[in-house]
């Protein structure tokens, strides 16, 4: 199992960098946005090539991220229910989920975006719209999105098991849900 503890850590680490790096994305993408309506306002020109490079590093970001966004725990799930369970409990809920649904998700995905864009990449794949980017590079970016994903997703299954055998602690421990937060401002509150 420390084998497979390091592995989990190396993933954290490298989906860190690149969750925290792709973040700097959106401000690209506003300041490419603002630029291009600036542009079409004041001298009534735009640019099919700007508003692809908007989608292509929105869609960057928000890929880029969506590991870093596992290994914080900041998905979205149902809290009010998930919060009323016992620590225990919501170790086997997020275990279960991550076998059953993340992960056949994220095979599924996998598999069917690789032949995807490889044809793309083949063919130099461009966009249909007049002056529109070449399109290859944003496809790969939603396989290696998804790779990331398959990564972390392995690594928070290693993690929690390594927690529910008392191997490692629980990195999430403080953020369990409302419930635990509302226990924690009780506490303070004494």
């Amino acid at each position: 199992m420390g084998s497979l503890l390091a592995l989990s850590r190396w993933i954290d680490f490298i989906n860190e960098k690149i969750g925290k790096a792709v973040s700097w994305l959106i401000l690209v993408s506003i300041l490419v946005s603002a630029g291009n309506a600036i542009v079409r306002k004041l001298f009534d020109k735009s640019s099919n090539s700007m508003l692809e490079l908007q989608w292509y590093l929105f869609g960057a970001a928000f890929l880029g991220a969506a590991a870093y966004t596992l290994k914080q725990n900041e998905h979205i799930r149902i809290d009010i229910v998930y919060g009323a369970f016992s620590r225990r409990v919501q170790h086997w809920i997020d275990l279960l989920g991550h076998i059953f649904f993340l992960m056949p998700f994220v095979i599924l995905m996998l598999l069917k975006l690789t032949p995807f864009v490889m044809i793309s990449l083949r063919s130099g794949e461009m966009s249909t719209n007049s002056g529109g980017l070449i399109l290859w590079p944003a496809k790969m970016l939603l396989l290696i999105g998804f790779w990331q994903l398959f990564a972390q997703g392995l690594s928070e299954i290693i993690k929690k098991i390594g927690v529910m055998r008392g191997l490692i602690d629980d990195p999430h421990a403080d953020s369990a849900g409302h419930h635990a937060a509302e226990t924690i401002v009780d506490e303070e509150a004494l």
